[in-house]
């Protein structure tokens, strides 16, 4: 892989959230709300009908439910006031050794981690069945609610975000404890993994965001911290403040915690970076625990003007997200990323989009724009596509300016999976062009600047 296809998929690897949805993760595709879909109308009952019982929670279900979420709350509370004793005390004395190591290491890996909330929520209609799984004889109960992390990073999230934890917890004693947190893999509950489950963590600051590594990465880290406030303002002149205006980056070791934070099913290898997030509500016009991770290599072999682009990049989708539907067209996506990395860089549209220079030279301009399945390509063709997209929003720019740039996609991009009619009615408004008007502008654009 040339270093110049290891760029060019690292500023395409933003789709990251619309590849790992129906993972067991809850990264969700762009624009995605997670409100449950309305309830179905009643379909009402005959008069005098009686429903049928629904059973009652029971003094025991009740205790059972305090004294869980009293131990997590506890377990919180120990770990957010550095208490080690008192975190180690919510773990079962029964449980395996291998566990409490790891337990141990994520206390130990967590204190350099500014955080504004860790907390634990407990939902006991949402429990698994675990009766079939193994307990010794001095184990009373095993119980396995449904568990979610809630959690936020200063200087990184305005909101908490949320995350799945596969807890087993256990009743020795008539006490309860947490017994797993890999336990319930097996029945499909697996627990998240963050940065801190892997090593010790180290966060630097700046003005608009945090940059977390691991002890070996600080070089790394400070090329990030250099670029993070600039790449930021840099997003905002173009696009606006309406946003967060504040950014996590994070630098995992390998490419098996790449694989955790962004998802196990996404191609870690073929990218240098991808902006995620747990929760997207395009609706309301929020997003939750969004971050930029970048590859433990491929980062660090960018020069400091690729990472600026890559950043740059990244940057633009958390700023976009919320104001991006699931479904817009990748073209604009992409390309409109692409235009903000290479905004003022001075790398001009020869030198930044090779492959397309040279498919125009040797077969003439495309003749149509790139369609959504060519971003999800490989090598060559990922690459051609990327560049395609990128040169339609320069030439946008430089023939209606970025003002009409900007508004096409927030027009566009708002408007998610639209008919073709819809399209070309949303293009001719901001434009003045339908997709067949935009193509032959943009052919000729191609064939004047690089053919």
């Amino acid at each position: 892989m040339t270093r110049r296809a290891t760029l060019r998929r690292g500023l395409g690897a933003a789709i990251a959230v619309a590849l790992v949805c129906g993972l067991t993760i809850v990264s969700r595709p762009l624009g995605q709300t997670t409100e449950p879909p309305p309830a179905a109308p009643s379909q009402g009952r005959p008069l005098g009908a009686v429903p049928p019982a629904t059973p009652s929670t029971t003094s025991t279900d009740r205790s059972r439910t305090d004294q869980v979420t009293g131990l997590l709350k506890a377990r919180a509370q120990a770990l957010v006031g550095r208490d080690e004793p008192a975190f180690l005390a919510t773990l079962d004395p029964g449980a395996d050794p291998e566990f409490v190591t790891r337990q141990r290491g994520l206390f130990a890996n967590l204190a350099g981690v500014p955080l504004d909330v860790w907390e634990y929520a407990v939902t006991p209609e949402d429990v698994l069945d675990v009766s079939a799984l193994p307990r010794d004889a001095g184990t009373e109960e095993l119980w396995a609610p449904a568990v979610d992390l809630r959690y936020a990073l200063r200087g990184a999230d305005l909101t908490p975000t949320s995350r799945t934890m596969g807890y087993l917890f256990a009743r020795t004693g008539g006490r309860w404890y947490l017994r797993s947190d890999t336990a319930l893999d097996g029945l499909g509950r697996r627990t998240w993994r963050g940065p801190w489950d892997f090593a010790p963590c180290v966060v630097s600051t700046t003005a608009n965001g945090i940059v977390l590594a691991h002890p070996g990465n600080e070089a790394m880290a400070r090329r990030l911290v250099q670029e993070l406030d600039s790449s930021v303002a840099a997003v905002r002149d173009l696009w606006g403040d309406a946003w967060s205006q504040r950014v996590a980056l994070l630098v995992p070791d390998t490419a098996d915690e790449m694989r955790a934070l962004v998802g196990a099913g996404f191609p870690v290898e073929s990218v240098v970076a991808v902006a995620v997030a747990d929760r997207v509500d395009s609706a309301r016009h929020t997003v939750a625990g969004q971050r930029v991770v970048l590859n433990p290599s491929g980062a660090k072999a960018l020069s400091a003007a690729s990472l600026r682009v890559v950043l740059r990049h990244e940057i633009l989708h958390v700023a976009a997200r919320a104001e991006t539907v699931d479904g817009s067209p990748m073209w604009l996506l992409e390309g409109f990323a692409d235009y903000v990395g290479y905004r003022r860089s001075g790398i001009s549209l020869r030198q930044g989009a090779p492959d397309l220079v040279t498919a125009v030279r040797k077969a003439g301009a495309p003749r149509a724009l790139p369609e959504d399945k060519d971003f999800r390509t490989q090598g060559h063709d990922l690459d051609l596509a990327y560049q395609q997209a990128w040169s339609v929003s320069r030439f946008i720019a430089e023939r209606h300016g970025e003002d009409r740039l900007v508004a096409l996609y927030r027009k566009l991009a708002g408007a998610g999976a639209v008919s073709a009619v819809e399209t070309d009615a949303l293009l001719r408004e901001v434009l003045g062009w339908d997709r067949a008007g935009l193509v032959a502008a943009w052919r000729q654009y191609l064939l004047d600047t690089v053919g």
